[in-house]
């Protein structure tokens, strides 16, 4: 199979991340910091040493910063759901619904959202579009780094230096860059970020993390056992474990170590690259194709992730994604659960269905990439997903 769907889930995932993780169950299966046995406490020091790894690779003040969730989704509704009545957000026009959904959620407990307009490789535009929908009772910034539909990145680290300039905080959903785009939260300035652990850090499904210095002035969504002050009935407030309450998915974390081992010993910018120009390399090639119809300028590094959308004139995201699987190719199509990006963009309509979204990971080869250019070179409007099967 040719996954080009690395923006889901990366895969495959390194060999060293399923040997760890094939260990964890084997070598770490006590629970961690809940027994004075030797097993208990080689589990624990296990997961510590991951959360060192997450402080070092995004620069937190230290490993206390970095809580583990369950999602990257978790770790945005933590932050959400600690917003206060009257709070105003302003949040960017290519949210996943993970920003959105718990955002109109919140509307009940009288919080507001504004959603501002990014310009694509105009960075003083965006930050004028922010600075202009600013209020007297916004209380923070909720971006993603990087469109999971378009590859469009957002400059956060200046958003964030304009937050703080009018007593706001930032939070940054770096679900399509951690592991792809470095990001120092400390220089940056980000007051709260959170990760996904199996995209480009090439964990596991069912792990992320929050990173803040902050996290007490944060609501936790569950509270519950912590393995500290067990005799005390209020949750206590010392991080990471206010927000970490129950038996933690220890073989996740520590599948995620291994995965952040992967990424620092390729490097980020090595792998970055390498996407990149497989992205490039098929934008390239779609621009010469006058049934491909693309949506942002030619993606640079400087910004743009390693993310390309397209549509095919005369067919569906989903139909086009329909022949690509017949040919072995895995994509994803549709409206990724980004409604306002598909509506920037003019996809969010019957016409188009969306559109069909190539991401590249580590794995991907010239000789894959090849082969979806000629794939979608062959289509032509009309062109049914039985007819290029049997062309196969």
């Amino acid at each position: 199979m040719i996954y080009l769907d690395n923006s889901a889930t990366t895969y495959p995932k390194p060999l060293a991340v399923r040997r760890r993780m094939a260990e964890a169950l084997e070598r770490y299966g006590a629970n961690p910091g809940r027994g004075g046995f030797r097993m208990s406490m080689d589990t624990a020091q296990a997961v510590y040493a991951v959360r060192q790894k997450a402080a070092a690779l995004f620069n937190a003040e230290g490993p206390e910063c970095v809580s583990f969730q369950p999602s990257c989704t978790q770790a945005l509704n933590i932050v959400i759901q600690s917003l206060k009545r009257g709070d105003h957000v302003l949040v960017t026009d290519l949210e996943h619904n993970a920003v959105l959904r718990p955002l109109k959620a919140m509307e009940v407990e009288g919080v507001s959202f504004t959603v501002v307009p990014v310009t694509p490789c105009d960075n003083d535009a965006t930050l004028d579009a922010f600075r202009r929908a600013i209020r007297e009772n916004t209380r923070m910034f909720i971006c993603t780094h990087a469109s999971n539909v378009w590859g469009i990145r957002v400059p956060v680290e200046r958003l964030a230096a304009l937050a703080h300039v009018y007593g706001a905080e930032i939070c940054v959903d770096c679900a399509q860059s951690g592991g792809v785009i470095p990001l120092d939260v400390t220089a940056g300035g980000i007051d709260y970020l959170c990760c996904a652990g199996h995209k480009g850090l090439y964990g596991t499904m069912g792990t992320g993390m929050l990173i803040t210095k902050q996290g007490e002035k944060l609501r936790s969504l569950i509270q519950g056992g912590t393995g500290t002050l067990a005799l005390q009935l209020e949750q206590p407030r010392d991080m990471p474990e206010y927000l970490e309450s129950g038996t933690q998915n220890v073989p996740g974390i520590l599948a995620l170590g291994a995965g952040i081992d992967f990424v620092r010993a390729h490097g980020e910018d090595n792998l970055r690259q390498r996407e990149m120009r497989h992205v490039r390399r098929v934008y390239d090639a779609f621009s010469r194709m006058q049934h491909v119809e693309l949506y942002t300028p030619a993606p640079d590094m400087q910004y743009f992730a390693p993310v390309l959308g397209f549509n095919v004139r005369g067919m569906q995201s989903e139909a086009v994604g329909e022949v690509l699987a017949k040919r072995d190719i895995a994509v994803r199509c549709g409206f990724h659960c980004a409604p306002f990006a598909h509506r920037k963009m003019g996809t969010a309509d019957d016409v188009h269905g969306g559109a069909v979204r190539v991401s590249p990971g580590a794995f991907t080869t010239d000789a894959q990439i090849t082969e979806l250019i000629r794939t979608v070179s062959a289509l032509r409007a009309g062109t049914t997903a039985e007819k290029m099967h049997r062309q196969k």
